[in-house]
């Protein structure tokens, strides 16, 4: 089942092993989006995208094994810009 989260500021998504599948940029002015594989929400852990500026609106599908990226310590994404409104689907 795959779980999300609208996000409108920094913040950790998942604290333990998942897959992240899908970011959806749907409002802000040049938002940007980092994701890191942290369960402590740490910028010194595995950078798994790295910065990028989204279009809004704008989805970013994730494939990998059976849709997604496997994250081993968690989801922690860093969003910039002004008034970013992100949605995180994950599992």
């Amino acid at each position: 089942m795959t779980n999300y989260v609208q996000l409108s500021a920094t913040a950790q998504v998942k604290t333990s092993a998942g897959k992240l599948k899908s970011i959806f940029v749907s409002s802000g002015t040049s938002p940007t989006v980092t994701v890191y594989d942290s369960s402590a929400s740490s910028t010194s852990d595995p950078l798994v995208i790295a910065t990028f500026t989204a279009a809004t609106p704008g989805v970013y599908q994730l494939t990998g094994d059976d849709s997604g990226i496997f994250l081993k310590n968690g989801i922690y994404v860093v969003l910039g810009g002004t008034t970013p409104k992100v949605t995180i689907a994950y599992d």
